[in-house]
């Protein structure tokens, strides 16, 4: 199986769900097994290309403090 078709088989996995069902969805596979972080970086990126500069240099940020241990009140690193 390629990527496209993985890919395509995990937008039709959740492509009918309402928003209770896509949150499931997510909380579900966080911290789960690592055979569900593909479905997470498939919906991630849909997130990503949707998603205006503004929302993701804050995703970008929130990232950066995750991986260094900063605290999320303090202000974003300079990019």
């Amino acid at each position: 199986m390629n990527n496209l078709d993985l890919r395509q088989a995990i937008v039709r996995r959740v492509q009918n769900k309402n928003g209770e069902e896509l949150t499931d969805v997510i909380e579900s596979s966080i911290g789960n097994d690592e055979k569900t972080l593909p479905g997470l970086g498939v919906l991630f990126e849909m997130i990503w290309r949707s998603s205006e500069k503004p929302d993701q240099e804050r995703m970008v940020g929130v990232l950066y403090n995750e991986l260094n241990g900063v605290d999320e009140n303090a202000p974003p690193s300079p990019s």
